[in-house]
């Protein structure tokens, strides 16, 4: 899409073929339940730390796609800051990926990333066609910002590795899911080839995709 604000993106990329999403991992995780997720949270959290520098590499864009909590006027920064001042929960994970200054940022008011967000005209704007999509929950906020996706003729890649749900039946339900039925790519993400992606190839990572 043609844009006549030259400076739509500050210092990021005009244009890249694809983009990191990272869903809701900005997260105190004091809620019910949250104890489930943390440490398959934590262990995600550092998958995708290393895949966020990989993709930096390649001049991938990350884009927060944030929960806000049913406040209205919810501020990233402010998130950030209570999650690695106070005692939380989320406070070791928030301290792998608090978001840099180039990075994007959208906040969602439901489960998918695209409903009643800016998400879609941003990556219109990026010209991404492939998505990689990371985060919590897999079973939930994941899947449906997946489910957006495929209807929107995205080229969809869920390093499995980088995805975490309440249990990991749940997470493998989810993959199993995601792959047969919106026919995303899920292996792990250490086989993502970053440089085709980043080149606009978007089936070179194929063949790990069990």
């Amino acid at each position: 899409m043609a844009s006549k604000n030259e400076t739509l993106h500050g210092q990021a990329p005009d244009t890249a073929p694809a983009a990191l999403l990272v869903i809701d991992m900005i997260n105190d995780l004091e809620f019910v339940d949250a104890d489930l997720i943390f440490p398959h949270a934590l262990a995600a959290a550092h998958a995708i730390a290393a895949l966020k520098r990989r993709c930096r590499q390649h001049g991938i864009p990350t884009v927060y796609v944030n929960d806000n909590f049913g406040r209205w006027q919810s501020d990233m920064g402010k998130l950030v800051q209570h999650c690695l001042e106070d005692d939380v929960r989320g406070r070791p994970i928030v301290e792998l990926l608090r978001p840099e200054e180039d990075d994007y940022v959208v906040l969602k008011p439901k489960q998918s990333g695209f409903f009643a967000t800016t998400l879609d005209t941003l990556l219109q704007y990026l010209q991404a066609r492939a998505l990689i999509v990371t985060g919590i929950a897999g079973d939930m906020c994941v899947q449906f910002t997946v489910g957006d996706a495929y209807m929107r003729d995205f080229d969809l890649f869920i390093p499995r590795d980088c995805v975490a749900s309440n249990t990991a039946e749940r997470n493998e339900a989810a993959l199993g899911y995601m792959r047969q039925v919106l026919r995303a790519w899920v292996g792990p993400s250490a086989s993502l080839d970053l440089a085709g992606l980043a080149g606009g190839d978007a089936g070179e990572s194929d063949t790990a995709n069990a």
